[in-house]
């Protein structure tokens, strides 16, 4: 059975003078990734996609490196827009996330609303399939909102923040879960990147 992996990308470096899309991995962030293309847990033939924000971007190439992979990214992946109010700190952004998820048929402040967010995240999640080879493990480097709203498509879930990666209790980002592509089944819940089995190709 083909499996594929949807990993969110790990600490970025928090610049509140640049746009949020721009924002690029810290140094915490470089290393988890790092750490995690050297355990080779990635098949040989796996294809990679990627959001077209940065942070999504570069951990794409620091776990494809190993494997000689062409990075394929698309905006249709990127995070929920939440450019109608910019950065927000703390506090005030944890309050928009929660309104965000607790009505995904508004919009919270301009900011797009979870339905159209999930339903953009899957037809593109669909697309990359239709478009990758058979037979090949597929990897998604993405962010932690549109990742929630897939895993509650994948889980015939209602849309909530009790998905939230943030739950694990791992800050920051870099945590994964596993679903049959085809099926579009969810096959894990969240767990932190480094926490990924050898055998989850399996």
């Amino acid at each position: 059975m083909i499996r594929a992996l949807y990993i969110t990308h790990p600490q970025v470096e928090i610049d509140p003078d640049v746009a949020v899309p721009q924002w690029g991995l810290s140094s915490v962030g470089r290393d988890r990734a790092q750490h995690f293309a050297q355990r080779n847990l990635l098949p040989s033939s796996a294809q990679i996609f990627s959001s077209a924000e940065r942070k999504a971007i570069e951990l794409a190439h620091i776990i494809g490196a190993p494997l000689g992979a062409e990075i394929i990214s698309h905006a249709s992946m990127d995070e929920n827009d939440r450019s109608a109010t910019g950065f927000l700190a703390g506090p005030l952004f944890e309050e928009h996330a929660n309104q965000f998820f607790a009505h995904p048929d508004q919009s919270v402040a301009g900011w797009e609303r979870a339905v159209d967010a999930q339903a953009r995240i899957v037809s593109a999640i669909r697309t990359a399939i239709a478009f990758a080879e058979p037979d090949r493990s597929l990897i998604f480097c993405g962010h932690g909102g549109v990742g929630t709203l897939l895993k509650c498509h994948l889980g015939r879930l209602p849309i909530s923040r009790s998905q939230d990666q943030q739950y694990l209790g791992v800050t920051g980002g870099g945590n994964c879960f596993i679903f049959d592509p085809h099926a579009e089944t969810l096959e894990s819940d969240w767990m932190a990147m480094e926490s990924l089995p050898a055998s989850w190709t399996e």
